[in-house]
């Protein structure tokens, strides 16, 4: 089989973790009989020190045009400076947009090896952590009405938080049809007690989980919440809820599994075609150094193979390399543990690659 990636290679230490995943997914592709075939695309840093841009349109067809799209982090200090519009954070925004990725799945398992690496206490992880954020990615504040503007002497701003029934119905199915494939478990979250946009995604979901009489539901307040995730995470099977709140509970959910270095992530829109990548940043203090934990990019690439191309068994090939890795007790600088061996990003792609 044959596959088009979209490679965008990101800022900081991101191009370290990328050229990592691209060995294992040629592997991948050596032992399965793949093909696939890399186009590098600018975005980010990198794009605004190439066109201006965070990113351009010829560079986003590209990304339309591919089979998938394996993402690197980007932003990071060197253009911390630039105006809104033009910081590297805005070329991930038009992603979503232009290929109109409106779901992004963010998985919180604690990986059995990384245990000890939680800061939540034994007797709470040994319940375990295994649950899925689905997050609406192109509604909500981050894409509302942004203005600045100058009344009664002093500076006002106003950003501006918008959802439409569609929008929440489309992400609410693909909350429900994932529980399906789980623990048939759907908890919604919102701020229904204070926003208008909340009590209209609460009125839609209610209708929506009429029809999925066979998954249960929930409602649940984003503060209790972000409480639930570190008293009782295990209680949780998918948590679907709107853009800013997804953001800010799945990097909640990332730390208490132990190191934001093991989780990766998809977004999705109506077809196959997705953009996988890492939940952590690109990192730039590591730049260069060798340090970078490699293992979220490269369990992204195998949500990619799971999910855009249909290819299950070669995913699995890759999840069960990296937990016999974990096994065997290598780790990187971020999750080592007493009695572990501390490897460099290149090495311990050497070790995931002889497990496959």
């Amino acid at each position: 089989m044959e596959k088009n990636i979209a490679v965008i290679r990101g800022d900081g230490s991101s191009p370290e973790f990328v050229r990592e995943t691209l060995r294992v997914l040629d592997r991948i592709a050596e032992k399965y009989g793949h093909t696939f075939r890399y186009t590098e695309v600018a975005m980010g840093g990198d794009a605004i020190d190439k066109y201006g841009d965070p990113l351009p349109e010829a560079e986003l067809q590209k990304c339309r045009e591919s089979d998938s799209v394996l993402l690197g982090s980007v932003g990071g200090p060197k253009w911390d400076s630039l105006p809104g519009d033009k910081r590297p954070e805005k070329g991930l925004l038009r992603l979503r947009a232009g290929m109109g990725l409106y779901s992004n799945s963010r998985p919180a398992k604690i990986w059995k090896q990384l245990s000890d690496a939680s800061p939540l206490k034994r007797s709470i992880v040994d319940q375990g952590i295994d649950f899925i954020i689905v997050r609406e990615l192109t509604g909500g504040v981050y894409f509302g009405e942004h203005k600045t503007e100058t009344v009664n002497g002093e500076e006002k701003a106003n950003d501006d938080m918008v959802y439409t029934e569609h929008e929440i119905e489309r992400i609410g199915r693909i909350a429900f049809e994932t529980a399906r494939k789980r623990r048939n478990k759907v908890t919604s979250v919102d701020k229904a007690n204070v926003l208008d946009t909340s009590r209209l995604w609460r009125k839609v979901m209610h209708r929506l989980k009429e029809e999925y009489p066979d998954v249960a539901y929930e409602d649940m307040l984003v503060d209790n919440c972000a409480m639930q995730i570190v008293k009782n995470p295990a209680q949780f099977d998918v948590i679907v809820t709107e853009n800013m709140f997804g953001d800010i509970l799945s990097d909640e959910a990332s730390m208490i599994t132990g190191s934001i270095g093991m989780i990766p992530s998809s977004s999705l829109g109506e077809g196959t075609v997705g953009v996988y990548e890492p939940i952590h940043g690109s990192a730039p203090d590591l730049a260069g150094m060798d340090k970078v934990n490699p293992m979220a990019c490269i369990l992204s690439a195998a949500m990619m193979l799971r999910y855009s191309f249909a290819m299950a068994e070669e995913a699995d090939d890759i999840e069960r390399a990296v937990g016999k890795v974990l096994d065997l007790g290598f780790r990187t600088a971020d999750n080592q543990s007493e009695g572990c061996t501390v490897l460099g990003t290149a090495a311990i792609t050497d070790e995931i690659l002889k497990q496959i």
